[in-house]
């Protein structure tokens, strides 16, 4: 959607924002990102803040968590929920959901291995194995 762009991609959790607070019609894009925004009040004040928030880094080795990409990974799964891709993804999280009793932790829970999958993808230049991915949350579910 944004390809490599961060300023233009975290310009659009701001707009969007925005445009939710002041009550204006969303696009079904936006009504999802606004719902993520609105689950975390703690990136409010950053998210309320756009020239704070677009050219800043998150660093890692700091202890500091990318507001966007947390948010962005919640809005990654609620897409491969929605059309349980990869296959099973749905039914796993229907079971993290009943395991941990909130969907929102059940999302924490299946980010750990979103997270895993793609950077072990990114640091080995290859595809995201989604068969890898799947077994990873099963684990977590069935724990």
């Amino acid at each position: 959607m944004f390809g490599s762009d961060r300023t233009q991609m975290r310009r659009f959790f701001t707009e969007t924002w925005r445009k939710a607070q002041s009550g204006e019609m969303l696009v079904p894009l936006e009504q999802l990102l606004a719902g993520v925004i609105q689950q975390h009040p703690e990136y409010h004040p950053l998210i309320e803040s756009a020239d704070n928030a677009l050219d800043k880094d998150f660093l890692p080795d700091g202890g500091e968590t990318n507001p966007f990409l947390h948010m962005g990974m919640h809005i990654s799964l609620q897409e491969q929920i929605g059309t349980d891709r990869p296959a099973g993804i749905r039914n796993l999280y229907q079971k993290a959901v009943a395991k941990v009793g909130d969907s929102h932790e059940a999302e924490h829970q299946m980010m750990e291995c979103l997270g895993k999958m793609l950077w072990e993808a990114q640091r080995e230049n290859r595809a995201p194995d989604e068969q890898a991915y799947l077994h990873c949350v099963k684990q977590r579910v069935t724990k």
